[in-house]
């Protein structure tokens, strides 16, 4: 999301079968993003917003890179080796954590709506940025929740991510499918006994929650892998926007005690069955072209979006908008965003990919 992250035709040789709806599901997946991200910034209790469990798309995001990662790279890793899979995936997902961490430090520094002293020196913000272009947490910044990368909080899942891809270049190429599910269930009672001692499955983002974070992945990435390597693929004909509503479900379903269960269980089970429906749906021709633009910009709006959520914030503090208000700003900056996303894609993401692949060959 890889997340969030490679859309799954970019990840595959141009022989291989697409699976177009999981493209699309990324892209639904990025704006639920979005848009719980705004509404964090208008209430931190979760309960309180309607979107409050859309933190959850990140786990769909693992397990779709799960899937993905073994699609792309089960039967021609052993080819290309661990520095040739290390080399494609840096250049697939690096250039915009380098993106993303630039325009952190330029609307942190450019903040119009800030009303204190930016409370960081010349040398504070340089260290700030090395350690997020290289993804190197660094929790200082306590304006976001001492989040590991402070000028992009949502680099977090792409340093999961980097992990994940690690541990699939040195181990889990080489696991037979018995193993995968062995591995796959010990992660799920991990998951589980996370979910029962911290009470909930929220975290990973900052050092406090780091671990929890790791047991998101963990299982998620193994199921999606698990998977791919077992053919669970289901065929439906829901179409997209059956899928996609699926899809939002858990993202709106609402906080209750013992909540930690359910949380569970929608990583656990429900998303790796979207996965599974996704790949095996049937699409009309419409739907096709809309998954394959949704998912090219799906991980550009991931990784940029946060950018401009502290001045939102400061914003909202400052108008005290009324509900109407407050729905059409955050519709407008959604789309605003998803044509940021649109433009930074087609000339900064793809000319950069396309030029480095050419000269790494």
């Amino acid at each position: 999301m890889t997340i969030p992250h490679a859309s799954v035709t970019a990840a595959l040789p141009s022989t291989k079968q697409h699976f177009p709806a999981l493209d699309g599901l990324r892209g639904v997946a990025a704006i639920a993003v979005v848009i719980f991200h705004f509404m964090e910034m208008v209430n931190g209790d979760y309960s309180h917003i309607f979107i409050g469990h859309g933190w959850l798309a990140v786990d769909f995001f693992f397990c779709l890179s799960g899937f993905v990662v073994g699609y792309a790279y089960d039967d021609r890793i052993g080819s290309m080796g661990v520095w040739g899979f290390f080399k494609i995936r840096l250049i697939r997902l690096h250039p915009m954590v380098v993106f993303g961490s630039l325009l952190g430090l330029i609307t942190l520094c450019a903040n119009p709506l800030r009303v204190d002293q930016l409370p960081y020196d010349p040398a504070s913000l340089g260290l700030m940025l090395l350690t997020s272009i290289f993804l190197i947490p660094y929790p200082t910044m306590p304006e976001a929740g001492f989040s590991l990368f402070g000028l992009n909080s949502p680099a977090w899942s792409l340093f999961s991510e980097y992990m994940a891809n690690v541990a699939y270049a040195l181990v889990l190429c080489r696991l037979g499918r018995r193993s995968l599910s062995m591995a796959t269930a010990a992660a799920a009672i991990v998951l589980c006994l996370v979910g029962y001692r911290e009470g909930n499955l929220w975290g990973g983002f900052n050092g406090d929650t780091f671990w929890v974070g790791a047991a998101r992945v963990t299982f998620s990435f193994l199921a999606g892998l698990l998977i791919y390597r077992r053919k669970w693929l289901l065929r439906t004909r829901l179409g997209f926007p059956g899928l996609a509503l699926l899809l939002i479900l858990p993202l709106v379903m609402p906080y209750a005690d013992g909540g930690w269960i359910c949380e569970v269980a929608v990583i656990v089970l429900y998303f790796p069955l979207i996965v599974m429906l996704g790949a095996g749906s049937v699409l009309d021709r419409l739907s096709v072209r809309f998954c394959k633009i949704a998912g090219d910009i799906s991980y550009p709006l991931y990784m940029t979006h946060y950018s401009v959520m502290y001045i939102f914030g400061d914003y909202y503090r400052s108008t005290k908008l009324d509900a109407g208000a407050l729905t059409l700003v955050i519709a407008v900056s959604t789309v605003a965003l998803i044509a940021f996303a649109y433009v930074v894609m087609r000339y900064f993401d793809l000319p950069l990919r396309r030029y480095l692949m050419n000269r790494s060959r």
